[in-house]
């Protein structure tokens, strides 16, 4: 019983720290959902293909090409056409159009990469307003009062059943990522970051409570190194799987992430906080200094995100990268979301990945006890 409780005050003693430290407020529970929502927004799958200004013009027109337009999701706005042509030239909008009369428009496109898309989205909705308004006369030249032209056109629109299109994908990359909601790729590797890195800057706290003689003075009690290793490791695993659980509730309420089976995707964050706050545990008994752990640590864990999957799907890195990113235990981690998160896998299939986050975790867990014993020898 004294062992668990000097493992307790040890990891007491972390989260303590970790709270007093007002930073975190904003890197733990602001900028995560930053980068969530930034990265949904541009990329996730049911996000705007277009910022378009409609200006100027008959407003029965303008109203027409607005819905043609929010019909495919474009956003559209309605500022002066000179703010609408500022805001193109700032790379705030990818087109502007003005309605010069019911037949006659003006087109500018931006320079974003979108642009070319949106210029024929726009296009698309001008020939179905043109096309609208030549019905229109059509009707009223064949003698359709002109108060009854719009009654008669949907009229003959509801007696009409749309086309219907079935996709069917073969490409396997689009299977990959079939299903995936706007804001679900961002929001796992964002956790996945974000976790490490919360878990890595308790090497800082290691190093201090080393450099100020702490850590020998808690040894010549009755804590042992490995009640020493096990508090400090179960203070920063709880800070991680605290960061993991936050970002995991906040993007389901927020954005409707969908994380599958929860318990299995609790499993997934609990064993990857266990690898990073092994990590911080090797880190901190490997340096000497605070600034440079600091920096290591955010170093380190952008660039194993990086290589993990969390900054670019997995799916997309070559053959050899891919290879690569299997030494991170971010793409294990990954794997296993994608799993649960777009397949609905159950425990049989993600056991692989799980198995594979527990044994980095003891490795790491053995290094970094075997390397705090080396440098409390070499103080001595």
């Amino acid at each position: 019983m004294r062992g668990l409780g000097n493992v307790l005050t040890v990891a007491g003693v972390e989260l303590r720290l970790f709270v007093r430290d007002r930073s975190n407020i904003f890197f733990v529970f602001v900028f995560p959902l930053l980068l969530v929502l930034m990265i949904g927004a541009q990329f996730g799958s049911g996000a705007s293909t277009g910022r378009v200004a409609v200006s100027g013009g008959d407003a029965a027109v303008q109203q027409q090409l607005v819905e043609q337009l929010e019909a495919d999701e474009v956003t559209v706005s309605d500022p002066e056409w000179d703010a609408a042509l500022e805001q193109v030239a700032r790379g705030r909008l990818d087109a502007a159009v003005r309605v010069v009369d019911g037949t006659t428009f003006e087109l500018v496109r931006g320079s974003s990469a979108n642009a070319q898309v949106v210029e024929q989205q726009v296009r698309t909705a001008v020939g179905a307003v043109a096309s609208h308004d030549a019905q229109a006369r059509a009707l009223e030249e064949y003698g359709v009062p002109a108060d009854r032209v719009a009654g008669a056109l949907t009229s003959a629109e509801n007696r009409l059943s749309a086309p219907s299109l079935e996709v069917t994908d073969v490409d396997e990359l689009s299977q990959q990522f079939d299903g995936l909601g706007q804001f679900d790729l961002g929001a796992s590797g964002q956790l996945l970051l974000f976790v490490f890195l919360a878990c890595l800057t308790g090497a800082t706290t290691l190093i201090r409570a080393r450099r100020l003689g702490v850590i020998t003075r808690m040894l010549s009690g009755p804590l042992s190194t490995t009640q020493l290793v096990a508090g400090e490791t179960l203070g920063r695993w709880a800070i991680g799987l605290f960061q993991g659980v936050y970002i995991m509730v906040a993007t389901s309420l927020l954005f409707d992430v969908q994380w599958g089976t929860l318990w299995l995707s609790l499993l997934v964050v609990a064993l990857f906080a266990l690898v990073a706050a092994a990590a911080a545990i090797l880190l901190g008994t490997l340096l000497e200094n605070e600034g440079a752990a600091s920096g290591v640590g955010v170093g380190l864990g952008l660039v194993l995100a990086a290589l993990g999957g969390s900054m670019l799907p997995l799916e997309l890195f070559p053959d050899t990268m891919r290879t690569v990113a299997d030494l991170t235990p971010h793409a294990w981690a990954y794997e296993a979301f994608a799993e649960i998160q777009r397949r609905g896998a159950g425990l049989g299939e993600v056991l692989p990945q799980l198995g594979v986050l527990l044994a980095m975790a003891v490795v790491l867990l053995l290094l970094g006890s075997w390397s705090l014993r080396r440098s409390l020898a070499r103080a001595i």
